[in-house]
């Protein structure tokens, strides 16, 4: 004999055995449909009779929490409607535990949830790294590092995006962000590479031509995007290239090929970002969080006011003393 049907706190009928999330037709029960009809909605009363209040989230939470801050039900009934599958993730049957976050889309007795999730702008900062500094936390040799230099962060650590070599000056870009650094730096994206060399010497236009369609290094072929004569007195003479990759020495290696010999090289641009003039050997400074945006491909951050006061802030440059090497990092 079958045992009799029990009723849920919503006034629907249960399983009589059995995790009601497992049942075959969980699904749509998820979408709102159970048994072949439509779910009632809650009675007056019931928690989610009121129209679910706006609640902003700063990064992924737990399904529980999220809709609990909503306002449609305690986090214990809304664990129960999870197990009824009468909550859907991006059309699926929610799992308790489950977090969501940008970009999910949820929905009770299948009806979609205003939920809103505030973005975090990574932190990008520009640092004109001198001459005789090395890219790297640890070295054997004990040289001075630029993360001495830099500031110290109260959560996560700052990623180089690319390097310079030891006798190489110029623009450097540190970010907090893994992904902003990998898009800042995978080659798929061919962000360019902007530099001021000066040589011993002057190159041919054979020499020049060769540079721009392509020359073979040890490590495969490279070629510069753009070679532009700036000029220069006695021995010394200065070119402008860019390329649009950042092989170890690549600049370097590169005119060494034809035979000239690099007496200084400096980065002035990495992508959209410009070394600013005004930033000198030694100082950093944060790019504007409206720039930050658009290179991390972000919402632009809302509010004029606030706006106006961190790019006050971030046009700032910052002279800093190395760190004690035991809190280097």
């Amino acid at each position: 004999m079958r045992p009799p049907l029990k009723k849920t706190v919503d006034g629907n009928v249960a399983e009589p055995h059995g995790n009601p999330a497992m049942r075959p037709n969980a699904h749509q029960s998820a979408l709102g449909v159970v048994e072949g009809r439509a779910l009632r909605r809650p009675r007056p009363g019931l928690a989610g009779a009121e129209k679910p209040k706006e609640a902003t989230f700063a990064e992924p939470e737990r399904l529980q929490k999220v809709l609990a801050q909503l306002g449609i039900g305690s986090r214990r009934e809304i664990e129960e409607w999870v197990m009824a599958g009468r909550i859907s993730v991006n059309g699926l049957p929610a799992a308790l535990g489950q977090k969501i976050g940008p970009g999910d889309r949820v929905k009770y007795n299948g009806k979609l949830l205003p939920l809103k999730f505030s973005v975090r702008t990574p932190r990008l900062l520009i640092y004109h790294k001198p001459e005789g500094e090395i890219v790297t936390r640890d070295d054997p040799e004990g040289r001075p590092s630029v993360f001495e230099r830099l500031p110290m962060l109260n959560k996560g650590r700052w990623i180089a995006v690319g390097r310079l070599d030891f006798n190489t000056s110029g623009l450097l870009l540190f970010t907090n962000d893994g992904t902003l650094a990998n898009k800042l730096m995978h080659p798929r994206y061919e962000l360019e590479r902007e530099y001021a060399v000066r040589l011993l010497g002057e190159l041919t236009p054979e020499q020049i031509e060769s540079l721009k369609t392509g020359i073979e290094l040890e490590d495969g072929p490279a070629r510069f995007s753009s070679l532009s004569d700036q000029g220069g007195e006695g021995a010394n003479h200065w070119y402008k290239v860019t390329l649009s990759e950042g092989r170890n020495r690549e600049v370097r290696r590169m005119f060494e090929a034809v035979g000239l010999t690099v007496s200084r090289l400096m980065r002035v641009r990495y992508g959209p970002v410009l070394l600013p003039s005004k930033l000198k050997r030694g100082m950093w400074m944060d790019v504007p969080e409206a720039e930050v945006c658009v290179i991390a491909g972000l919402p632009k951050p809302q509010g004029q006011k606030a706006d106006a006061g961190r790019a006050k802030r971030a046009t700032r440059v910052h002279r800093t003393t190395p760190r004690a090497r035991a809190s280097a990092g």
